[in-house]
């Protein structure tokens, strides 16, 4: 070929080129990563200072020109350029444009230089599922607590991308999960609280290095393990109903709805389970029924119900205090719901006025059981009415106490009085005992001188022995007027024969017999006055 010559034919370069295919100068190989749609430029060899005549070919299963620094030659693609007169500038770039590249340079002697273009797509398009419980309206997942998640990511790369999972904890670093080539799913059999976090999925080209990540929020959910609680109470200085229902140990905060029963109209519906009712929509014994429901479960909620009831109030109606001693007023307030609040006051010397406690007064309250004690009594300030209200948002109840304060005792003159009582009470008993049975007295009598002494016999004449007694005496002293010259000393013989009651030691048979002698005497005294009537004057 003589110098400044033409360059030879483009068929004798393609036959020249398909001499050269199979042989490749190991130690001068190369290798070019490029990415799809960007620019990549393959240097032929790495020789500094002038170059000879370049041309670029393709090895497929020919070689196929692509360029020459000879201008008479166009290039195959107008995406191919030389670079300083030696290197090969492709423009967009794509995945047919990986292969097997061959340079020819014809300077003194002639060198080839093989490059080696790798080209590399993606990753682009992650996509992540999770088999999630459910999906929130923000688009997060939730899962619930206990059951199985599968976790699964596909990415669009060339070559297929290397796929990572990370995993990251509430207020804690990543944790990394692992990586596969081939597998990119894997499964968590039981969800808990403690796997709630951030699941990243990075997919990574082993070629270009180039990765891509998508970051899934997960949450765990799981209702409360017990049953909800209500509760009324007083509110805004007994104006108004507080009612609230918690239903604690669950996430997340469960939704609460009340509702009026019976009728179910509904009273509020909020997150935090509270709502304010005013008097007007109370009464006694109305139902409130709290329905609490959860994402996690059950499908049918649950729920309580309260009952709000006015009080009732006893307490005792009169106590009495001494002067200068204590006293304790009680009241006892049953069957408000809510608790009632209870109040003394004063009705008369300081009405409607709330009896706070004091040096003088103590106001203790032991759950819906109230004392007033009172110190010091003085009749001038603490005697009088006594007011104990009981009060809730549903009505009021109020009840009276009575309280008199009185004198101390004198203890001394009543005693005195007593024994004096018994004293003359005891008099007026003897002095009838000795009225109206002296028999009693005498036996009394005979108890205490003892058992040895002498006979004694009492007479008792009975009212007939005593009218028979008046007749016959008129009749004797006209008989007798003539014989008391005669017999003097048996005139004592004629009298009458009383009714004997003897009692002769105490021993009833010695009576029995001293009235038979003494009837027997009486029989001989007769018959010897009968004898001498009978004798001739």
């Amino acid at each position: 070929m003589a110098a400044g010559g033409r360059a030879p034919e483009p068929r004798v370069l393609v036959c020249f080129g398909a001499l050269l295919a199979g042989w490749v100068a190991v130690g001068l190989e190369a290798v070019v990563i490029g990415e799809v749609h960007e620019n990549v430029t393959l240097h032929c060899g790495n020789i500094s200072g002038p170059r000879g005549l370049v041309t670029w070919y393709r090895n497929n299963s020919e070689p196929v020109f692509l360029l020459s620094s000879n201008s008479s030659l166009p290039p195959a693609e107008p995406r191919f350029s030389l670079v300083n007169a030696s290197s090969l500038h492709i423009e967009a770039l794509s995945l047919q444009d990986e292969g097997n590249y061959t340079c020819w340079e014809i300077l003194n002697v002639t060198q080839w230089f093989q490059v080696w273009l790798q080209v590399a797509s993606g990753p682009y398009q992650i996509e992540v599922h999770i088999s999630a419980t459910g999906t929130l309206p923000n688009g997060t997942l939730y899962a619930a607590k206990g059951s199985q998640v599968d976790f699964s990511c596909n990415s669009t790369s060339w070559p297929p991308s290397m796929v990572e999972w990370w995993f990251q904890a509430l207020n804690s670093s990543s944790e990394f999960f692992g990586h596969n080539l081939t597998v990119n799913s894997f499964s968590l059999l039981l969800m808990s609280p403690n796997l709630q976090g951030n699941y990243t999925c990075l997919a990574l080209n082993p070629l270009s290095r180039r990765h891509r990540k998508v970051t899934t929020e997960l949450l765990v959910y799981y209702p409360p393990p017990s049953a909800p609680q209500c509760r009324a109470q007083m509110a805004s200085g007994l104006f108004m109903l507080q009612l609230t229902c918690r239903w604690d140990g669950g996430y997340p905060d469960p939704n609460f709805l009340w509702i009026e029963e019976p009728g179910g109209v509904i009273v509020g519906k909020s997150k935090l389970g509270v709502e304010m009712l005013n008097k007007s929509q109370l009464s006694d014994g109305k139902k409130f029924k709290c329905a609490a429901s959860h994402v996690a479960g059950p499908e049918a909620g649950a729920s309580c119900v309260v009952q709000i009831r006015g009080p009732s109030v006893l307490s005792e109606p009169m106590k009495t205090c001494f002067v200068g001693s204590n006293v304790t007023l009680t009241c006892q307030v049953s069957g408000a719901y809510p608790p009632a609040k209870i109040l003394w006051l004063r009705n008369l010397t300081q009405p409607e006025v709330v009896i706070q406690s004091s040096s003088r007064h103590l106001i203790t309250q032991d759950g819906q059981n109230s004392t007033l004690t009172i110190h010091n009594c003085s009749q001038d300030l603490d005697e009088g009415y006594y007011v104990c209200r009981a009060d809730n948002p549903i009505g009021v109840r109020e009840v009276d106490i009575w309280l008199s304060v009185k004198e101390p005792l004198n203890i001394g003159g009543i005693v005195g009085t007593i024994v004096s009582l018994l004293l003359l009470g005891l008099a007026i008993i003897s002095g009838l005992m000795l009225y109206y049975s002296p028999v009693l007295c005498w036996k009394v009598g005979n108890t205490f001188r003892g058992q040895n002494m002498d006979d004694v016999m009492v007479l008792v004449d009975s009212e007939e022995e005593e009218e028979e007694e008046e007749e016959d005496a008129a009749a004797e002293e006209e008989e007798g007027a003539h014989e008391r010259e005669e017999f003097p000393k048996e005139i004592p013989k004629q009298n009458h024969i009383h009714r004997v009651t003897a009692l002769v030691n105490g021993n009833i048979e010695q009576m029995g017999s001293g009235f038979q002698d003494l009837q027997d005497d009486s029989s001989e005294e007769q018959s010897d006055i009968v004898q001498e009537e009978d004798r001739p004057v």
